[in-house]
């Protein structure tokens, strides 16, 4: 909220069941009114309006939200399965109004540099690519454990930035079969449950890539986040720093030697909801870049599946 505010957006209006949250918002937007629903919001007239609601909820919001007219950003997963992402990216299309969702490390300094780099030829053929998320501590929040609410467990809530990442650093199409083991405390996943680990392998064109989240692994940090990917003239990886959510490396390999590409304070957490702001002062109409939500909702589907 912080960084759509820095792009000159005004905040209007704040709805939200915890009174601790709205009193957070209004002090970063004392003049937003305070209403109870997100009807009460639209009504408003509203450019855009940002959903950050359980998972359950997004779909069928976001859709109510650009029917009327009102551009949206939205929190990941924008569905919990491909059919709800395909619905309200038509929706969008239909309203030509503005699709977001909150994919965040696109946004990182050290992912941007590893996609130019890989775009400019300079790792070769990208034929692997490792993909790791493990939260060490796991989500707070009781709906997370709820299939219904949340549509899945660590793939969803975590691996969902992990596929992201791959398709739009390769920025091809999946291919071929896919294959994917998730547990649930140590055991496979049973009615009701949701998986705390997983490991998956899909292609994206002639890359083979091997997935791995979790929640609450004994990781020795709070978290372990990486996407390293090996090319037949060099490598290149994109790591925290610590056990950081919020402190990012990148390097870039050639044979035993490593050189970093980016390093340092990188203050990304809002950039993609300030884009998604910046975008609305110019246009509010639909974007194609939507799309690619549906193709990482596609693989996701794919690893449940399997």
């Amino acid at each position: 909220m912080a960084a759509m505010l820095a792009t000159g957006a005004q905040a209007v209006a704040v709805a939200d069941p915890s009174p601790e949250a709205v009193a957070a918002a209004r002090d970063l937007a004392p003049a937003a009114v305070v209403v109870d629903s997100l009807d009460a919001m639209l009504a408003l007239g509203l450019d855009g309006v940002v959903i950050a609601t359980p998972s359950a909820l997004h779909a069928a919001q976001s859709i109510r939200a650009l029917d009327a007219g009102v551009a949206v950003f939205c929190q990941k997963p924008l569905g919990r399965t491909a059919a709800e992402t395909r619905a309200v990216v038509a929706a969008a299309r239909a309203a030509d109004r503005l699709l977001r969702v909150d994919l965040s490390y696109r946004f990182t300094a050290g992912m941007i540099a590893i996609r130019d780099a890989i775009r400019h030829g300079e790792l070769g053929e990208v034929f692997a690519v490792d993909l790791t998320f493990h939260n060490a501590y796991g989500p707070d929040k009781p709906w997370f454990f709820d299939p219904a609410q949340s549509g899945g467990g660590c793939v969803i809530d975590l691996g969902v930035h992990l596929v992201d990442l791959a398709l739009w650093v390769l920025g091809g199409d999946t291919t071929g079969a896919v294959s994917a083991t998730l547990k649930h405390v140590r055991r496979p996943v049973g009615a009701g449950e949701v998986e705390d680990f997983a490991v998956a392998e899909f292609r994206v064109g002639q890359a083979t890539v091997r997935l791995t989240c979790s929640w609450n692994l004994h990781a020795g940090r709070d978290a372990e986040i990486a996407a390293v990917f090996y090319g037949t003239a060099g490598g290149a990886a994109w790591r925290n720093v610590g056990g950081s959510f919020y402190d990012f490396t990148a390097e870039r390999f050639t044979g035993t030697v490593a050189g970093i590409l980016t390093d340092g304070p990188d203050d990304w957490g809002g950039r993609a909801a300030a884009d998604w702001a910046a975008r609305l002062t110019v246009a509010r109409g639909f974007d194609d870049e939507a799309e690619s939500v549906i193709r990482v909702a596609e693989v996701l589907d794919l690893i449940y599946a399997a």
